[in-house]
């Protein structure tokens, strides 16, 4: 098995500085509506939990090669930077100083490949997407291909989300693949058991003859950095305007490009759809706070919102579940 390192990108959302520079650039943007959605507070808030998801990656997945720890300078005062499989990597280490600051994760997670040092095989997660059971290196790669599920879902179009996006996406995908060719090419990858009844919107999407959208599991994502390579080689102009880009707009693309490319090209190998769960912050969250206690599955994301949400108590609430189910510091800590 080759070396796997997990990337994680992390922004303190109390940092002067940073609030400094965040609304220099944000006076200089008309406030539509559209824009404030992009720049929600929800996207930057911190929840507090992060040592959590070191202490999980210690418990759960200790054959993890390197953990890059991508920041826009500023590091949790707990965090052990002296750990031999801990990489601290700065947006000016890997991002051009004119795109800079960015306050745009997707300008900062479309450039992964050009993070010095990291492995071909890398898993990609989002604050918000933790371990919360054991996991081996064959549950995010098998054979050197990452492990995905390559399922058929049409987008949505809803305004202020990530819909537009995913268009962008698939724009891309539709003038480099043919759909029918590609289910053709790895037919047993497409209609693998491992879907279960989500396997059923490859029989009805399959009909139509270009790509309609991909299932999107909301979770840690498998990546080959041959991969970014390939498709910044091919979309040069497309992927830069996206790291130029300051906030979120939508003329972007993101990650999921990488994704969309690797399912397409036949470059994975199907995992069972049930390997993760999302979770959306609400004032009640019986359901993620048993998840968390119980395991019921292995990774989890647990999304952030605005809409109506007692933040403080649910943090509190959020951080003693975390707490309970790992109370000994991990040696990424002080």
């Amino acid at each position: 098995m080759p070396k796997i390192d997990f990337v994680i990108a992390w922004v303190d959302d109390s940092d002067p500085e940073w609030l400094k520079e965040k609304e220099k650039y944000l006076k200089q943007n008309e406030p539509t509506k559209e824009f404030k959605a992009m720049t929600a507070e929800k996207i930057y808030r911190d929840w507090e939990i992060l040592r959590f998801w070191f202490r999980a990656v210690e418990k759960y997945a200790p054959w993890v090669n390197k953990i890059f720890f991508v920041t826009y300078g500023h590091v949790p005062s707990w965090l052990n930077v002296n750990h031999e499989k801990i990489v601290i990597v700065n947006h000016t280490d890997f991002l051009p100083s004119e795109a800079l600051p960015t306050f745009n994760s997707r300008a900062i997670e479309t450039s992964f490949h050009k993070i010095k040092g990291l492995s071909e095989h890398f898993v990609y997660f989002n604050d918000d997407f933790f371990l919360n059971d054991f996991v081996s290196e064959e549950d995010f790669f098998k054979d050197g291909l990452p492990k995905d599920s390559a399922v058929l879902s049409p987008i949505v179009p809803n305004r202020y989300t990530t819909a537009n996006i995913q268009v962008n996406d698939l724009e891309i995908i539709n003038d480099y693949f043919s759909k029918r060719a590609a289910i053709k090419k790895d037919f047993k990858k497409w209609f693998s058991y491992l879907y279960g009844k989500k396997l059923l919107r490859n029989f009805i999407f399959s009909t139509f003859g270009t790509f309609v959208g991909f299932f999107e599991p909301h979770i840690p994502s498998s990546y080959l950095k041959s991969t970014f390579e390939k498709v910044w080689e091919l979309e040069t102009a497309t992927l830069s305007m996206t790291t130029y880009s300051k906030f979120r707009n939508k003329n972007n693309v993101n990650q999921w490009l990488f994704r969309y490319w690797q399912i397409a090209s036949g470059n994975f190998e199907p995992r069972n759809i049930q390997f993760g769960k999302y979770y959306q912050l609400t004032n009640d969250n019986t359901a993620l706070f048993e998840e968390i206690s119980l395991s019921k599955h292995k990774v989890i994301c647990i999304n952030d919102t605005l809409e109506g949400i007692n933040y403080d108590k649910t943090k509190s609430d959020l951080v003693n579940t975390f707490q309970k189910k790992f109370p000994v510091k991990s040696r990424f800590e002080k």
